[in-house]
Order: C-alpha cells, then structure tokens, then sequence
C-alpha cells in the first residue's frame, strides 16, 4: 500500500478492536474524520458505512465505504479492510482501500494501517497530492494513533489531547517568535558585555528546541509511529472481496 503507519498499543485487543471498530468511538480519535455512521445491511453482507471531514468551518466533504473484518484468526491477529469513494467535488480523494492489522506482541498489540487512494483533479490533483495532501495524511494518521494510544494506555481522551497539543504548539510558537524577534535586539545587548556575546546563542537554542524538542508525554505526536512499511508488508486478502463503493 501507498501509505504505512504503525504503533505499539499497550492495550487489551478487545479494547483496541472497540475503539477502532464503533464508529462513535472512532471518530474521537482519528482526526481525519469527523463523521463516521454504519449504514443498514443485510445479515451476510459487508458493512456499508457513510463518512464526513469538515475542511474548512462551513465546508464538509462526505463519502461512502463499505468495510469487512476478521474478529479471530488462528494465529492470534485480527484483520478488517475498507473500500472508500467520494463524489464530493471537493475531495482530492476519488477512492481508495486500506486495511487495518492487529498484531499481539509482548505487552500489547502492534497496530498497523496500510492505504492508498486516487486523486481526482487530473494533473494538478496529482501533484497537489505529492507535494502537499500525502505527507499531510501521514502526519495526520500517525497523529491520531499516537492520540488513540493515549487513550488506551493512560486514559487521556481524544479530547484533551487534543487541548494538550494545541497548548503545547502554542507555546512552542511563542518561543519561536521571541527568539527571531529577539534577533533584531541585538545592538541592545552591547552595552552588557556578557550578553553581546551569549544572546544570539541563546536565541538559536530557544528556537531550535520550539522546533525539535521531544513532544511532553501527554501530548500526541506523529514521531511515535513507524511511517515506512517494512518489505514483507502487503495487504490482506480480505481487501480482494470487496467492491469499491458507488
């Protein structure tokens, strides 16, 4: 698949299947939903469900899907897969599949995702994708794994992690900014000589941790996940009996 994310969960698999697999709980925590509802179906029939991202305030683009999984397998792991397609004008995403594997290992579960789609848009739509919209959806996986982690493993909600990263960020910009402001205030620090000489110093180092510093404990971060998928991984069988929804 186009796009590989993987995270250490440690956590029960029952826990980590319900949350991943109810689709009120999902949409807490996977930021690039706001929205997800199953549909009606027949008994013997792949789950259909219905999907929304509000883009911008007023602005929400929607799409259909159709999802099947494998509760138990002999070897311990779990397994479900996904068909997706938006007719939405506005959505760079034509349709796609992905996956979602449940792997036990050690104290917990490793979980993996593994998804790639088509862009719509024609050729701006394919570099708009490279350039921009891929490395954001990336980032925005492995974001909200680490914000399920969380969850699972120290009972911060979706919700206030997502207050602790945009309080942290906050800060991190306000460094930012002093310290490049800071900059223009040199000539001030001639008349203390100690200062002349370890103010633009200072300066760097303020805002090179606001940049790289290890995010805190109990705030989501994209770092934690694994982004590139290892050789032997490929997507299941599962994903073959599905139709890409209409």
């Amino acid at each position: 698949m186009g796009l590989y994310i993987e995270a250490h969960i440690r956590a029960d698999m029952d826990d980590l299947w319900t949350r991943t697999q109810t689709p009120s709980e999902h949409q807490r925590w996977d930021l690039r939903f706001t929205e997800i509802d199953y549909l009606p179906r027949a008994q013997d029939e792949p789950q259909r469900f219905r999907y929304a991202t509000r883009v911008l305030p007023f602005v929400t683009v929607s799409g259909t899907g159709v999802a099947a999984g494998e509760r138990e397998r002999p070897d311990g792991t779990r397994t479900s897969a996904l068909r997706f397609a938006s007719p939405h004008p506005l959505s760079l995403l034509k349709e796609g599949s992905g996956y979602w594997r449940y792997v036990p290992e050690g104290d917990g579960v490793r979980f993996i995702t593994g998804y790639d789609y088509q862009p719509r848009w024609g050729r701006f739509g394919r570099v708009a994708d490279r350039l921009l919209f891929r490395p954001l959806m990336v980032w925005a996986t492995a974001w909200s794994f680490d914000r399920l982690r969380l969850w699972l493993e120290r009972g911060i909600t979706p919700e206030r992690a997502l207050w602790n990263w945009i309080a942290e960020l906050a800060f991190r910009v306000a460094v930012l900014v002093t310290a490049v402001t800071g900059l223009g205030l040199g000539p001030l620090a001639r008349y203390t000589p100690p200062l002349y000489y370890l103010f633009p110093q200072l300066l760097l180092v303020a805002a090179c941790m606001a940049v790289f510093k290890a995010h805190l404990s109990c705030v989501p971060s994209a770092r934690r996940c694994v982004r590139r998928a290892p050789a032997r991984a490929r997507a299941p069988r599962l994903m073959r009996a599905l139709e890409t929804p209409r």
